[in-house]
């Protein structure tokens, strides 16, 4: 689950697991894969750090994953150079 604020500033919690898709049409929509769609104060690189911190302390529960703790990932943003260019 992710902490995100509404356009009216009310706070919301998203399930990370069902998010489909997030739209930039000026405000940010995150789309469902419920098809329900949320706007978002949030923007796209936000939301997207957030699942990822959200991702990592999930797996961090799991002993595999410890093995691996040590090791760093650059998580892409949008409007970022593709890999390996």
């Amino acid at each position: 689950m992710i902490r995100l604020t509404r356009l009216n500033q009310a706070p919301v919690v998203v399930n990370a697991d069902l998010i489909e898709l997030i739209e930039m049409n000026p405000d940010t929509v995150i789309v469902l894969t419920t098809g329900q769609k949320i706007l978002v104060r949030d923007s796209a690189n936000e939301i997207i750090e957030k699942v990822v911190e959200f991702r990592r302390n999930v797996l961090e529960g799991l002993p595999l994953a410890r093995a691996f703790s040590s090791v760093t990932t650059r998580v892409p943003r949008i409007n970022d150079e593709p890999y390996g260019q």
